[in-house]
């Protein structure tokens, strides 16, 4: 137990440890009030329990009697006072009480804890080798046998942020008791300190409204409810220590020595037509999209454009989220049925409307434009130059001129997030941070031999498997699979190879720092990049701020009509649950031969690492995402 200003001692016997902690802080500027639940004729029954308590109270600490633990908001005494630490030493029933009046204990412990504990502090609880049911615990006993604390303190919203040895060494005075009522000690070999901090509070799924310039049209829609947490979180702007942008500057700076990229920083908007992916479509799979029905369009003419171009800003990862004006990102409030409908639909045929809009799955239909314009710049740039510079130019000139025939080894490169719309697994993700690198090299330079010895040199120590297959390269991570790849393609003098690179860099972020969730990445909670506020080099394992969260299984069955779409069934449980849920099974299906319905049912695994995640939570989110799904999905939940 770290020192603090005030700590708070709950469940105390004869006061042997809150006396011994007075003197551990003795000339600090921490004071403690220890508490018990007997009266004081009763707590001085307890052996040494006066000289204790004067210990306490000579050191400037408090000592009250009467105060129930599972009521500290209660107590007139603590009225009005916060405290860094809330401890609990070996808490117990009394007697030979269960694991399950244990378990109460503990819930409503920690219910009334947090009603006394100050703005970042901490609930500690000392538990003997086993009850706690963590990993921790050698050897561990079955979780339905143990006091479950993760879970019992997940109904408080606090998450387990730290465990270590309870040392007995550094309180040899201490002697507990209360072993089954008795003047009686627990068995402290091995018990161990479990340390408690709060959650943040989830964020219900919302819409956002947005207004972007695609194409030259101003066009207005709405981002789905369940990616609204993905958007304008600017994770790869230059001041960034975001994993996702340590790990795109690892690479960057690994390829610069032979392959130098050149980083785009053109604005470009959220929105795709299908016409642009129909003209790029380097293994995109169209059913993958977030496809997107227009609130307004209008005709914007390129005036226009360059005067709105600080409002198209905005709509990009590289700006403040603070940027975006109510006029331009609108929060819209859940309220009833049909605002809650998800902006994505499924019902469009994207080869029968070129018009018809998507969130981007890719950079690269973008990045092509890009770089078109910029060859035609370059092209118009380099005429002029190749006619009669001097010589202190002669760089630029070539580099134009060779420019001019469409041939450079310069590498680009673009970042930044892209949407699939594919089903709930435990490595899929709905958003994430691409990394697009192309270039256009001599055929017999071998660039795509040249960028598997760099990648691998790169990614091999982190697990990343290089494949090679026909076109290009295959980038491969256990447990995930695909986290990147390489495609050739001959340009039109056949002399030419232009090569192609995507990552998935949020991905090999888990990889490079052993994040044991994708989702973690997205978490809001302060902890994450304090963790790499140093820069850490790659290698360096993250160190969760939620220990051992239990996973929770519900099952979902349902009637459907005839017609049965299961991406919206996904999209739903995304939006239901706040991204709580990490996989979903189909493990059974009937068709009633007379009534033209089909019956599913789904088992959901609930379990978060970012948040903590009671089973009163995880409930809630299942009969909340039963309503949406009568109410969106008009099915009938059996």
């Amino acid at each position: 137990m770290s020192p603090s200003r005030a700590v708070l001692l709950v469940g105390e016997g004869n006061f042997s440890f809150s006396a011994s902690a007075c003197r551990l802080y003795s000339g600090s500027e921490t004071i403690v009030t220890a508490t018990c639940l007997q009266n004081q004729e009763e707590a001085l029954r307890h052996e040494g329990a006066a000289s204790n308590i004067q210990t306490i109270r000579d050191s400037g600490g408090t000592v009250l009697f009467e105060v129930d633990c599972t009521k500290l908001g209660e107590c007139a005494s603590l009225q009005g006072r916060l405290f860094d630490s809330v401890v609990f030493n070996f808490p117990h029933c009394g007697r030979k009480s269960g694991v399950k009046k244990n378990r109460e204990l503990l819930k409503n412990f920690f219910l009334s804890s947090i009603q006394v504990l100050a703005e970042g502090g901490e609930v500690h609880i000392s538990l003997c080798n086993g009850q706690g049911g963590t990993p921790a615990d050698q050897p561990k006993r079955e979780w339905h046998n143990s006091w479950q604390v993760v879970a019992m303190a997940a109904e408080a919203d606090l998450i387990l942020s730290a465990i270590h040895p309870f040392e007995s060494d550094k309180h040899q005075s201490y002697k507990c008791t209360g072993y089954r009522s008795q003047d009686k000690g627990f068995h402290v070999e091995k018990a161990l300190v479990h340390v408690f901090t709060r959650s943040l509070p989830y964020t219900p799924a919302h819409l956002l409204k947005v207004e972007e310039v695609v194409e030259g049209e101003k066009v207005q829609y709405e981002i789905p409810a369940e990616l609204s947490d993905y958007i304008f979180r600017r994770f790869l702007c230059s001041d960034s220590v975001h994993p996702v942008k340590l790990a795109q500057d690892f690479l960057l700076e690994g390829l610069a020595e032979k392959l130098p990229v050149s980083m785009l920083t053109d604005t470009i908007p959220f929105l795709l037509t299908a016409k642009q992916l129909q003209a790029c479509c380097y293994g995109i799979d169209s059913a993958q999209c977030y496809w997107i029905h227009l609130l307004q369009k209008d005709s914007t003419s390129d005036t226009d454009i360059c005067a709105d171009k600080e409002n198209d800003q905005r709509l990009t990862e590289s700006l403040l989220p603070t940027c975006v004006t109510a006029n331009k990102v609108e929060r819209v409030r859940i309220k009833g049925a049909e605002s809650l409908r998800s902006a994505c639909s499924l019902d469009v045929d994207p080869e029968g409307d070129s018009g018809m809009h998507m969130l981007r799955p890719s950079l690269l239909p973008q990045m092509e434009e890009v770089l078109t314009k910029k060859e035609e710049m370059i092209n118009a740039d380099g005429h002029g130059e190749c006619e009669g510079s001097d010589e202190s130019e002669g760089n630029k000139k070539d580099e134009a001129c060779g420019s001019c025939n469409g041939v450079s080894s310069l590498l680009y490169g673009i970042s930044g997030v892209v949407f699939r719309n594919i089903p709930i697994r435990t490595w899929a993700m709905p958003a994430f941070h691409e990394l697009l690198i192309r270039g256009v090299f001599p055929s017999e330079s071998e660039p795509v031999k040249l960028l598997e010895e760099k990648l691998e040199m790169l990614l091999a120590p982190y697990g990343v498997s290089l494949v090679t297959e026909q076109g290009g390269l295959r980038l491969t991570a256990q447990p995930m699979g695909l986290v990147g790849k390489v495609l050739a393609s001959n340009v039109s003098d056949n002399n030419h190879v232009r090569v192609t690179v995507s990552l998935n860099l949020d991905l090999l972020a888990v990889l490079l720092f052993s994040l044991p969730d994708w989702r973690l990445l997205w978490s809001h909670d302060r902890r994450l990049l304090k963790e790499f506020a140093s820069h850490p080099p790659p290698g360096t394992p993250f160190r969760p701020f939620s220990l051992y969260p239990e996973p929770f299984s519900f099952d979902i069955s349902f009637w459907t009509g005839p017609t049965w779409e299961e991406k919206k069934f996904h999209a739903v449980v995304r939006e239901a649950s706040c991204g709580t849920v990490e996989q979903v099974k189909l493990i059974d299906t009937f068709s009633h031969p007379d009534l033209s319905q089909t019956s599913y049912c789904y088992r959901l695994i609930y379990h978060s690492h970012t948040h903590a995640l009671s089973h009163t939570r995880a409930l809630q989110f299942h009969k909340h995402l039963e309503n949406l799904l009568s109410s969106l999905l008009q099915v009938t939940i059996r």
